[in-house]
This record gives C-alpha cells, structure tokens and sequence, in this order.
C-alpha cells in the first residue's frame, strides 16, 4: 500500500480529517499501518480533490503542494467578509452589480503572472504566529503582496455553479457574527440560467486554473473590487490538483465501502501517479543497488533533470542528472 488514494473531499472536513479517514479505512480493512498525509490542504469549506499519500507516496507530497490546481468558484457580489468567505462576518456592503460583459471585460487583468494580497485568515505566518490565529485575536494583519500565476481564467455559461455550487443564503453572515455558531447552511439548487445580456449579476462562477501559492478568496476579492464592488467566495470545489482530478477522486462512502470489502488496492494509484511530467529512467540491478546506498551513478547518458528511477518495475528513487551524473534526490524502501 504505497501510492495516492484521492479523496473528493465533502463540505465542512478539513485537510487533515481526510487524513485520519484514510487512517482508520487502512486499518479497519486489516492493511496495516502506513505513513499517511495529504498532498495540499483544502480548506473545511471547499470541496473537491485531495490528494492523500500512503507510505513511501508521502515522500512526494511536497511535490504536490507545488503543483498546479484547478479551481471552480462563486463569487457572490454585495457583501465582502472579513474571511473573504461564507465562514465571516460582513465588513463591506455595495449595491453595484456587474454583468456578465463587465465581469468578462476584466478577467484578462486576472490572467497571467499577477500579485495578490494573501487572506488574513490565511496559514501564513507573521512573527511566528499564523495569520488567521492572529486576525482571530483581533489584531490588524496586513500581508505582503506575492506573485503567482494564473495560467487561465473562463466563466461558467451559467450564472450558478452547478450541482456543487452552494449560494449564499440571505443574512447568515449576520447571525454568525452576532453569534457564532456552526457553520451556515448552504442552498440547494444554485444552477441558475445563463444570465440574459446587459442583466445584472448577483453572483458567478469562474474556473481558475492557477500556480502554487494562489489564493482564490484573495482572487475573488481583487475581481469584485476591480467591478467598483464587493465581493466572496461562496462556493469553492478543486477540480484538479498537479496531475489528479475528479475522475480520479472517491467519496467517504466510497472509501468506507471498499474498506469493509478489502478493496482498497482497487483504487490505490501507484507512486508514478504524482510523477507523471517526469520520465522513467531503467536501472540494471547494480545501478539500482548503488543508488540504494545514496551513491552516485557516473556516465549515464540521459538529459539533465529530474527522472522516475526504476527497476523493472520497482521505484527505486526520484533522481536528478547533470553532466551525465545521476544523484539521489529522494529514495524508496520498496
């Protein structure tokens, strides 16, 4: 069991509830303890595709948080929360509605290498400290501006999100800033019509496909401001992350099932999986022990950079070469 189970991950479980998930489906289903951890946090109130590592997968996790992702995600106009989601409280109000021309008009400014101002309640750290601990505590965080990428940036044809999408529900920011509380219920039903021309628009869905390091929240914010307006995020589900997508991803219910049925290795995806932008390279038995003791292989004549290194079919290690020189970079006990 050393490979990526991909989680669709539902509304309301954070990053490492999926971890533990997976945890207790290993050792229910008698597989025995394993290394566990996921390849890129998904905040409680996103949904979508979260990666888990298992075994010697998680020494490529932190590949995976460099990635890139795809992103679907509302934006509801009028209101911006001090969260720049449905989880805080109102600090901003417009009346301005855009429509769909306007959004469109502006989406190229959003498209390509940008800067953005990361969330306050963000994981961040500022002295030490995270960002969102201290925003909690009440204190004024201001974040530095970082540049990420937005390789593109296209609106949905119709005004909601689809299945998936979960509108703002009128006025419960309001009553969890008065008075905490669980998390706001969601609307069912957010699939609207496509938005007639010159309409304006309470809310819409765009797909962002993004550089490590993007915040969409902040993406939400600086595209609402940019329509002399207000805006958060009111829906957001991960449609892809670095080489996984949905077609890749299993519900709870899912993984519960194959469990009980032992069935698990069904939809384990092999450590390869996470590598796929990089080639395999063959090892005879002897290069394959050789890099096994963290030696280095001389006289391989291959192009420089990373290679999968393979015995057979055996992951032997993540290599990197240079001047026909192959060096360990991460190695597997398998």
């Amino acid at each position: 069991m050393h490979g990526w189970i991909i989680l669709d991950k539902p509304l309301g479980l954070g990053s490492t509830q999926g971890v533990s998930a997976v945890k207790r489906a290993l050792r229910e289903g008698g597989y025995g303890k394993f290394k566990v951890g996921h390849g890129g946090t998904l905040d409680p109130l996103a949904t979508g595709v979260l990666p888990i590592a298992i075994g010697e997968a998680t020494k490529l996790a932190g590949r995976m948080l460099d990635s890139d992702k795809v992103y679907e995600f509302t934006i509801g106009f009028g209101v911006q929360t001090d969260t720049l989601d449905l989880e805080g409280k109102v600090i901003a109000e417009s009346d301005v509605r855009p429509t769909l021309a306007e959004v469109e008009a502006v989406m190229p400014r959003f498209t390509g290498p940008i800067e953005q101002v990361p969330p306050a309640y963000s994981a961040l750290k500022v002295d030490g400290e995270r960002a969102y601990d201290l925003a909690r505590a009440g204190e004024d965080v201001v974040l530095a501006s970082r540049g990420v990428t937005i390789h593109s940036l296209k609106s949905s044809p119709a005004r909601g999100g689809g299945p998936s999408a979960q509108p703002m529900v009128e006025g419960v920011h309001r009553e969890r800033s008065a008075g905490g509380g669980p998390p706001p219920p969601f609307a069912e039903g957010a699939n609207g019509p496509p938005p007639r021309p010159g309409e304006d628009l309470e809310q819409i869905t765009l797909t962002a496909h993004v550089s490590k390091g993007t915040y969409i929240r902040s993406l939400a914010r600086d595209i609402a401001l940019a329509l002399g307006t207000v805006g958060h995020v009111t829906m957001l589900r991960r449609t892809k992350a670095g080489p996984f997508d949905l077609s890749h991803a299993i519900s709870l219910d899912k993984l519960a099932e194959l469990s009980n049925a032992r069935g698990l290795e069904d939809k384990l995806l092999p450590l390869r999986a996470g590598l796929d932008d990089i080639p395999a390279l063959s090892l005879t038995p002897d290069q394959a022990g050789l890099l096994r003791q963290g030696r280095v292989l001389i006289g391989i004549a291959v192009n420089d950079g990373p290679y999968f290194a393979m015995l057979e079919d055996i992951p032997v290690a993540l290599v990197e070469a240079t001047d026909r020189e192959v060096r360990v970079v991460r190695g597997f006990n398998l």
